[in-house]
């Protein structure tokens, strides 16, 4: 009777093999696990992802979990469904295999520890270096930032003197044209009002001059009439 429920049981399991699929929205961490290519840490990894985002929405969503790439999920794509019951996609054991000790089970679970163990420090090791990496790379980058900074804060303090300089430059320039207009507006002005009295000079003493002709002229003619009078009187008194 025992040898017959050992067959059925076996014969189930083997059923299950053809039509197993392991459901990444209620699978625990060992159906998870038994999944190819999903060790203890990326089946850790799929259950706190679906903690942290909700349940799955496509097979291909399990890609943004970490660790799970292409290559893997290509592994799993056939073994792995969004709803139903997990059933696990492996071969069914051997009765003789269900048999097996307690000594042997702990060895196994011992083995399993100390893989989990290795993965998580690696994993451990491996998100210290990134964080490492990331803050030399920020560092670079804040430095990078800092000299740009100032290389551009210098720029700008060159270009703002240089401006200044050549606006004083063109405002001298400028005061020094007005003051050389100004100077030669007022030496053309002096030497005009110069010119205008030396001629006004000239005219007056030209006019002086015919004036005193003309009276020193008049004065002759009249000196002449008054002869020819005085001649013609003393005629007629002869």
């Amino acid at each position: 009777m025992k040898r017959i429920a050992w067959f059925l049981a076996a014969l189930l399991a083997y059923v299950g093999l053809a039509f197993g699929a392991v459901n990444i929205n209620s699978a625990t961490q060992e159906q998870l696990e038994s999944l190819n290519g999903i060790g203890p840490v990326k089946a850790k990894a799929i259950i706190d992802y679906r903690t942290a985002n909700g349940r799955f929405k496509s097979l291909e969503d399990v890609k943004k979990v970490n660790g799970i790439g292409d290559a893997t999920f290509d592994k799993i794509r056939g073994d792995i469904s969004l709803t139903g019951t997990t059933t696990v996609p492996k071969a069914a054991e051997k009765p003789a295999a269900a048999k097996e000790t307690t000594k042997e089970k702990a060895k196994e679970a011992t083995a399993t520890t100390k893989e989990k163990a290795k993965e998580a420090t690696a994993t451990t090791k491996e998100k210290a270096k990134d964080v490492a990496a990331d803050t030399k790379s920020d560092k670079a980058q804040t430095a990078k930032e800092k000299a740009d900074a100032k290389k551009q804060a210098d720029k700008e303090k060159a270009a703002a003197k240089k401006q200044a300089d050549k606006e004083k430059a063109d405002a001298k320039k400028q005061a020094d044209k007005e003051k050389a207009d100004a100077k030669k507006k007022a030496d053309k002005e002096r030497a005009d009002a110069k010119k205008q009295a030396a001629k006004e000079k000239a005219d007056a003493k030209k006019q002086a001059d015919k004036e005193k002709a003309d009276a020193k002229k008049e004065a002759a003619a009249k000196k002449k009439e008054e002869e020819a009078k005085k001649k013609e009187e003393e005629a007629k008194k002869k």
